[in-house]
């Protein structure tokens, strides 16, 4: 299936149901008079979020989405029914955007969550409505209202607590591979991974959680180099940032700095969310090479980086850990990590 995370399409609510009008003929009754009916209600269009769903690609194939105009009324007092609604089954993370692609409409950021776009028209009124002692036989009822109608963007945010970021074969997938079950493209050159991925980390019962691989970076992505940075709005919700960075390439600083500074100029808040720097693909040097490469990080960053390695293995759980840790921070749970590390006896 291929990953699609924006779309723009058209929708618009159906009209309502005319009114109708019509007088009540029948052998045997005396007293005739309106009996017009009204219309029925236009479809309304509604969005709702749900499970199962990681791309907008049924979007590119349909852009346009109308609601079923109301039934018209019918003479004996017979009401039209109401237009079938429009639903837009869209994934968990997506946002609704005004056609200017910044005013946001809606954030479907729960599974369930359904928000009504646009109502449909309301029916218009039967002559039965219109009769009185001085108008006793109206010969007119009224037209079923417009519906509305507009452009929007749809915006897909993954959900998820971690997020990784780095340069071009920094080990991203390599470690998403092997901290959860997910299968990204592996290979020994750049730009490898060139949708998203998403993996669920299992260390306990009580240690869960969603991390989010995103193409990398390079230097100038912030004015389109590479791929840009049209994936980094799929880290805007993570909780912690993990950096990566390749331990066997010459500038471990300047690449450090790359990725800082194109966080920056991308905005969204990304610069200063909680951010776990780690040295990765360590298990290629020796000893010497590994503290020279972890003292130049640690000019570079201020901090201690982590040393891991997704192919051995080495570092790799103390590192989730930490993340999971800052997830609960960050998230405001702070009190869940007095069970962190318990030994539950639990197995997937």
């Amino acid at each position: 299936m291929k990953f699609l995370d924006q779309a723009k399409i058209y929708v618009r609510s159906g009209n309502g149901g005319a009114g109708a009008v019509s007088f009540r003929r029948e052998k045997y009754i005396e007293y005739g008079g309106p009996d017009g009916g009204d219309g029925g209600r236009g479809g309304h269009v509604w969005i709702e979020a749900v499970e199962g769903l990681n791309t907008l690609i049924d979007y590119r194939y349909q852009q346009h989405f109308k609601a079923q105009t109301g039934h018209h009324g019918q003479g004996r007092q017979m009401h039209g029914a109401a237009g079938d609604d429009v639903v837009l089954k869209v994934p968990v993370g997506t946002q609704v955007l005004d056609e200017d692609k910044e005013t946001l409409i809606a954030d479907m950021d729960e599974a369930g969550k359904r928000i009504l776009l646009l109502k449909g028209g309301n029916g218009g009124w039967g002559n039965v409505h219109f009769k009185g002692p001085v108008n006793q036989a109206p010969r007119h009822a009224n037209p079923g209202q417009e519906g509305e109608e507009r452009w929007i963007w749809l915006r897909l945010k993954l959900i998820a607590d971690v997020g990784l970021v780095g340069l071009p074969n920094a080990g991203k997938s390599t470690f998403l591979a092997a901290v959860s079950a997910a299968r990204p493209k592996i290979a020994d050159y750049p730009f490898t991974t060139l949708t998203p991925n998403l993996g669920m980390v299992d260390l306990s019962q009580s240690e869960r959680f969603v991390v989010a691989d995103i193409p990398g970076l390079i230097e100038g992505a912030s004015e389109g180099a590479g791929l840009g940075t049209k994936f980094l709005g799929h880290v805007e919700r993570t909780a912690v940032l993990i950096h990566l960075v390749d331990a066997t390439q010459e500038d471990i600083a300047g690449a450090y700095a790359t990725i800082r500074a194109e966080l920056e100029a991308y905005g969204g808040g990304l610069a200063e969310k909680a951010e776990i720097v780690a040295l990765n693909k360590v298990d290629a040097l020796d000893e010497e090479g590994r503290e020279a490469a972890r003292e130049a990080l640690a000019q570079a960053c201020g901090r201690e980086p982590m040393l891991v390695s997704g192919v051995s293995g080495e570092g790799v759980t103390e590192l989730l850990r930490a993340a999971w840790r800052q997830v609960l921070v960050t998230r405001g749970l702070e009190a869940q990590t007095e069970q962190m590390g318990e030994d539950t006896g639990w197995t997937p």
